[in-house]
Order: structure tokens, then C-alpha cells, then sequence
């Protein structure tokens, strides 16, 4: 396992784009290491492609009839809280929220909804922020999504898309000056191993553990697994990251699981935020511990 501190690294004039479905992703996805990068001096953008109007209230205490007549402003509003805690700065792709059908079978998605919405209209949205911010590195869920929830895939399939098209000057060329990002990842820090390490540093504590009925359905894909390249040591802003989970207050329960496990455990049991370089036109061997690893400012 990678050391626990993040390093004293002067990250100015890197730039890091995540691309998220929903408000509260970008807190509950990558947070910590998204948090050191900024403190580090890294430009570092979230691209929200939804507004989350569809998003259940999951915490108890929100669930109140103001707060569900005025969810699209209380979103965008806990999503500006979150922003600033983390220190980044952040656009919205401008689509709405499909929601998570629920049924067997399950009902058609709502009319006009992100997930319905044409690749290449949405491509040509992200091609423009990709253009206009010139990340050096993105960031993205992987092909299913993290969960298969509709977004999260459609989300996948516009990232993948603009990464390739933004620096061909013949794809979308009222988009801005064409910009080839130098390194694509996705995210893979909801793994199976560090739910069960985590689960098994709960127990031998003798606490309950918030996975243990998760990881008895939870089937091993080892071969998935291995395609974790990149951990990311960054236990000292677990801290950040949870005042900025805590800020999407409609979506997070400071009760709930999120919180179940206390941030000394997590913090040396598994100190690191983990992706997959999918794409590199840098030379960056993995395993690594740097989403930057061949990266220079002038790139």
C-alpha cells in the first residue's frame, strides 16, 4: 500500500477535469484526492452533466415538502458549498437528470432526460468545456458506470467521446480551439477489496460493520480488480472530502453509512483513492501513484 501522506508537491499549471452525472458525485467519487491536487496548486474542474432534479431525498432530515418543491435550487446550492470546500471551480453540462427507473419492468425513461439525449449534442457540450478549460488529465466512470445507474452510463459514453474528439480540429470545429487531453481515468474506488479490508478492520475492533450484508452479494471479480493502476495517497483530506459530502445534505445522511466507519480506520487501512489509466499519451508505467505521473505544466 502507497504512503499515507500525500507529498509536498507544487502542482501549478497542471489541470484536472472530472466529469460527474450528478451533484454530490464529485464529493462522493474521488473527493479526497480531488481536494489534495487543488491544495497542491492544480487547477481542478467538475463538470456536472445533470442538475440532480430527479435525486431522492436520502436524507431524513431534508425530507421535507419546501425542500422537495425547490430541489433543482437546493441542489445547485449544496453543489456551490461542496465546490468551495474542495476548492474548485465548476460547470454544468446543462442536461437533466433521468432519474433511476425503478420496476420490473421498468418504465421508459422520462422524455428529454440526459440519457435520452443525443451523444453527440452531449459530446459536443463537454467538447466545448474541454476545449475552453484544456485539462491535462479527465477523469470519468468506467463503462458501467460505477453503478448502472442511466446517467452514470451516458456520462461514461460522453466523456470517452469528448476525450477523443477535442483534439481533432475536425470534430465540432465551432467548439474552440481543438485540445488533446493527455491522460483519461476512470474511477474505481468503490472496489471490493477496500470494502472487504475496510469491513475486516471494523470487525477486528470489535465494531459493526456497514458492508457486511453488501459484500455477502457482492461477487469477487478478481479480474476486475486488476484494473486498478492508479492509488492515489490522500488520508489527509479524507477530512475535506467528508465536509464536502456533508454539504450535499439533500443526498447524504450524516447518520448513514457514509460515516459508519470512523476516518482513523479508513485512513490506515486504505489511504488511497484508486483508478484505471485508460488512455496515456504520456509515458506513465503503472502501477502508479500520481494521476499526473508524465505530466509537465508545459505539456
Amino acid at each position: 500500500m502507497p504512503t499515507t501522506h500525500a507529498p509536498a508537491t507544487d502542482r501549478s499549471g497542471l489541470r484536472l477535469m472530472h466529469v460527474h452525472a450528478h451533484p454530490d458525485d464529485e464529493s462522493s467519487k474521488g473527493a479526497a484526492s480531488t481536494a489534495m491536487y487543488a491544495a497542491q496548486g492544480a487547477d481542478v474542474r467538475v463538470v456536472t452533466c445533470t442538475g440532480g432534479e430527479r435525486g431522492s431525498i436520502l436524507n431524513p432530515k431534508m425530507d421535507r415538502p419546501e425542500i422537495l418543491a425547490n430541489i433543482t435550487e437546493v441542489r445547485r446550492q449544496e453543489m456551490e458549498r461542496a465546490r468551495d470546500i474542495l476548492g474548485i471551480s465548476q460547470s454544468w453540462l446543462g442536461f437533466v437528470d433521468s432519474g433511476w427507473p425503478e420496476g420490473d419492468p421498468k418504465p421508459p425513461l422520462p422524455e428529454g432526460c440526459f440519457a435520452l439525449v443525443p451523444l453527440e449534442e452531449a459530446t459536443e457540450r463537454l467538447v466545448r468545456l474541454i476545449r475552453e478549460f484544456r485539462p491535462h488529465v479527465v477523469t470519468t466512470y468506467d463503462e458501467r458506470g460505477g453503478y448502472p445507474h442511466p446517467d452514470h452510463i451516458r456520462c461514461h459514453e460522453v466523456s470517452v467521446a469528448a476525450f477523443e474528439a477535442a483534439g481533432d480540429p475536425e470534430r465540432f470545429p465551432g467548439a474552440g480551439e481543438p485540445w488533446q487531453p493527455l491522460k483519461l481515468y476512470y474511477h474505481h474506488s468503490f472496489n471490493r477489496p477496500r470494502m472487504q479490508a475496510l469491513h475486516d478492520a471494523m470487525l477486528e475492533h470489535g465494531l459493526d460493520s456497514p458492508w457486511e450484508e453488501r459484500l455477502k452479494e457482492w461477487k469477487p471479480e478478481p479480474d476486475w480488480d486488476a484494473r486498478i493502476t492508479t492509488r492515489v495517497p490522500c488520508s489527509d483530506y479524507f477530512g475535506v472530502r467528508d465536509q464536502a459530502l456533508l454539504a450535499h445534505a439533500t443526498q447524504i445522511d450524516p447518520d448513514g453509512h457514509w460515516f459508519a466507519i470512523p476516518r482513523e480506520i479508513q485512513q490506515d487501512v486504505w489511504p488511497t483513492e484508486d483508478y484505471e489509466l485508460v488512455v496515456s499519451h504520456v509515458p506513465s508505467p503503472t502501477p502508479e501513484d500520481d494521476l499526473f505521473a508524465g505530466v509537465t505544466p508545459g505539456s
